[in-house]
């Protein structure tokens, strides 16, 4: 929004000073003629006819300009933001990612540096609801029964943040669903189409094609759903390794 008024404040300021400098080059040009031709003023009136002839399309025109450049700039701020509510899902301690929890566990949970082994699946709740990384049901597509179960530490970056924060809140059987808008939270807004940079990674090529069509498209409300489960919460034993939860 800040973003379109700053660019409508531009073009209006761009649209005066055309005015005035239009106008100031008429009254010129008027003066010399009129001393030219002070005998003839059937030339003369005709040619103040022309000159406002070619002011008013001249104004015209950049009226015209603003209005294409305000049109532009609104279109650019029509991105879908949380447009959903989930007021069944809580709102995380800090912010900007909600969850509900399906089934409690037990034991610790991650701390910076442990390793959390997980599993998960996805779905574009914003559109559709569609399934980028599921299990159960016919194999193939972006559905798979052979899943291995992912892995990720704490504080590596390796995960959306929304995700790798509410993996550092669950315990070992914890099963928890998490709402996660388009944002800073989300996958990172780069070229990082297969996402080996940031995951979770959806494992086949239907997944991964369900996952950035929505992703890539400013149109549409790309919020995300994991449905995650916590298998086991590995302690970091100080010697670049894991102690097995």
């Amino acid at each position: 929004m800040e973003h379109s008024l700053s660019v409508m404040a531009i073009s209006l300021l761009l649209l005066t000073v055309c005015h005035a400098f239009v106008a100031h080059h008429f009254h010129i040009e008027k003066s010399r003629f009129a001393l030219r031709l002070k005998n003839d003023n059937d030339e003369v009136e005709d040619f103040s006819s022309e000159m406002s002839r070619r002011r008013l399309l001249f104004s015209t025109a950049a009226a015209s300009t603003v209005l294409t450049t305000a049109t532009m700039a609104k279109a650019e701020d029509q991105t879908p933001s949380f447009v959903q509510e989930y007021a069944d899902f809580i709102e995380a301690p800090n912010g900007g990612w909600r969850y509900r929890t399906v089934q409690s566990g037990s034991g610790v949970k991650a701390q910076k540096g442990d390793r959390v082994v997980f599993d998960w699946s996805g779905y574009t709740i914003g559109y559709f609801g569609r399934p980028f990384q599921a299990k159960g049901g016919p194999t193939g597509g972006a559905f798979d029964k052979e899943l291995d179960y992912s892995r990720t530490v704490i504080g590596s970056g390796a995960m959306i943040p929304a995700l790798e924060q509410a993996l550092a809140d669950m315990e070992a059987g914890s099963i928890r669903q998490v709402v996660v808008p388009w944002g800073e939270l989300s996958y990172p807004q780069s070229n990082d189409s297969t996402h080996e940079r940031v995951g979770p990674k959806p494992t086949t090529f239907s997944g991964m094609r369900a996952l950035n069509f929505v992703l890539d498209n400013p149109r549409l409300d790309r919020t995300l759903l994991f449905n995650v489960k916590v298998i086991r919460v590995d302690k970091k034993d100080g010697k670049g390794g894991f102690i097995r939860g």
